[in-house]
């Protein structure tokens, strides 16, 4: 009996496992396909926000930022345009940093963050008026920075060691016993 062979005249191969030309669990075949979490970081682009921009969930956002993940070329025009930045950017393989045109406007947008979150904050009407009016200057040097918000101002994160409210208020034993959880009132 004769095995099967493809249209080249060599036994048919299965598609790759992980989407990046390598066979399931060949992980020294993997490389860096693309930096969307780095350009996004430096441009400080949330995953709520991206995830906002691209009409997609933040699990789904999450997959495609994985540098291994071979996207489809409409995806990468997607993540182009959400990020405002030039396709290479997106695809660009080196250590190189961002071209200088993309770090300034990562820089700008922190600047905004930042100039917005004093507006926002700021019980003071004189530093109020002054961040007002460098929140316009900024807008007027880059009017897509009108859009971006400021800095999260709600709660802190936590670190490692720190817990959360879940210990100061705990649970009473019985919630656990599904005796209240079964009652059908």
């Amino acid at each position: 009996m004769m095995a099967a062979r493809g249209t080249n005249g060599q036994p048919p191969t299965t598609a790759p496992a992980n989407g990046n030309g390598a066979e399931a669990g060949d992980e020294r075949d993997l490389r860096r396909l693309h930096r969307i979490r780095t350009v996004r970081r430096q441009q400080g682009v949330s995953l709520r926000t991206a995830a906002r921009h691209l009409g997609s969930n933040i699990r789904e956002i999450r997959v495609q930022e994985d540098e291994g993940t071979d996207l489809r070329l409409s995806d990468l025009y997607r993540w182009q345009e959400a990020l405002d930045v030039p396709l290479e950017e997106l695809l660009v393989e080196s250590e190189r940093p961002l071209s200088r045109p993309v770090l300034e406007r990562a820089k700008l947008v922190q600047v905004m963050k930042t100039a917005a979150a004093i507006l926002e904050l700021s019980p003071n009407p004189q530093v109020a008026r002054l961040a007002a009016r460098l929140v316009d200057q900024l807008v007027e040097l880059m009017p897509e920075l009108k859009e971006v918000s400021p800095w999260h101002s709600v709660g802190q994160r936590r670190g490692a060691d720190d817990f959360g409210e879940i210990l100061r208020r705990r649970i009473p034993a019985e919630f656990f016993d599904g005796s209240a959880l079964d009652n059908d009132d």
